[in-house]
């Protein structure tokens, strides 16, 4: 689904840093085929574009970068995981060990 973006819309463009040809030869073969891409995000200096159109923006500290517009107002959406049972007590325990280890000075 394209998305449309507009001037100072917080987006996320993508740039082709290697094609496959300019792959390393000694890299896995499924990983040689495939190019290796970079993810920016910054503000779009364009006035208008939709998904897939070369844009310009505008990062946090200023540089200005140029590549694919892939997502309008991009959002996190990775996780940590399920928590680990060994490590749910893990901060309280330190503490308490920091706590002991004071009194013993």
């Amino acid at each position: 689904m394209k998305q449309t973006a507009k001037k100072n819309d917080w987006v996320r463009i993508m740039q082709i840093i290697l094609t496959p040809d300019e792959r390393l030869e000694s890299l896995p073969e499924s990983t040689k085929k495939v190019p290796l891409k970079c993810w920016i995000n910054g503000f779009l200096l364009d006035d208008t574009a939709e998904t897939g159109d070369s844009v310009t923006i505008e990062t946090l500290i200023g540089r200005q970068v140029s590549g694919t517009l892939y997502e309008a107002w991009p959002q996190y959406e990775h996780g940590f995981g399920r928590q680990q049972p060994a490590l749910i007590h893990a901060g309280n325990e330190v503490r308490r060990l920091m706590k002991e280890a004071d009194k013993n000075e």
